[in-house]
């Protein structure tokens, strides 16, 4: 049975429409109005090897900050609905990923329970329309709404695109692994008996 969704989410601020494929890659097509968000999901679904697609318009004439966050909470609604009851899966990922100078590990357990470690110090202000500060927004939204916990660290590095650019590849990354059915995990990969 394919893992699959289709969200749509519409407020007075965004309208986004998504769909989520976790077991074949098939098509990448981002457009949220934000070219470097665009280039970083695309890494994300390409290095997580997921079909994903993102219609998304937003009042980016305010800024990029409503448009970001409610992708990443549509991303994560997407992900626990097509994950649905969890069984066999993997539940863990981690993954570390260069890009250039800079490294980044990426932790994620499909828990059940939301919460969010961010510490990457992101020192240009943009990319891009984008602003860099909305990128810790973003991960937030997709930890509440995937209810899971995510740990994201930059290590080091110099160039905030790169830095940035590790995030989302760890991140795809981490989640591959995480959501990876094992057909030797019999039944949810818990002591409780759900996730």
């Amino acid at each position: 049975m394919m893992r699959s969704a289709e969200i749509t989410r519409n407020t007075a601020e965004t309208q986004i429409q998504l769909s989520l494929n976790l077991d074949e890659q098939g098509t990448i097509d981002i457009d949220s109005g934000i070219g470097y968000l665009d280039h970083m999901l695309t890494l994300f679904a390409k290095h997580g090897r997921f079909g994903l697609t993102v219609k998304a318009k937003g009042d980016l004439y305010v800024d990029s900050h409503h448009t970001t966050e409610d992708i990443g909470i549509v991303l994560g609604q997407a992900f626990r609905e097509a994950l649905g009851d969890k069984v066999g899966i993997e539940r863990y990922g981690c993954q570390f990923v260069p890009m250039d100078e800079a490294l980044t590990r990426v932790v994620v357990d499909l828990s059940g329970r939301s919460y969010l470690v961010f510490d990457a110090e992101l020192t240009a202000p943009k990319l891009g329309t984008m602003e860099t500060e909305v990128v810790e927004d973003f991960w937030q939204g997709f930890a509440d709404q995937v209810q899971a916990n995510v740990h994201i660290a930059n290590l080091y590095g110099r160039n905030t695109h790169h830095k940035i650019e590790s995030i989302f590849k760890a991140a795809g990354r981490a989640m591959r692994q995480a959501v990876t059915i094992n057909p030797e995990i019999k039944g949810i990969n818990s002591t409780k008996g759900s996730l």
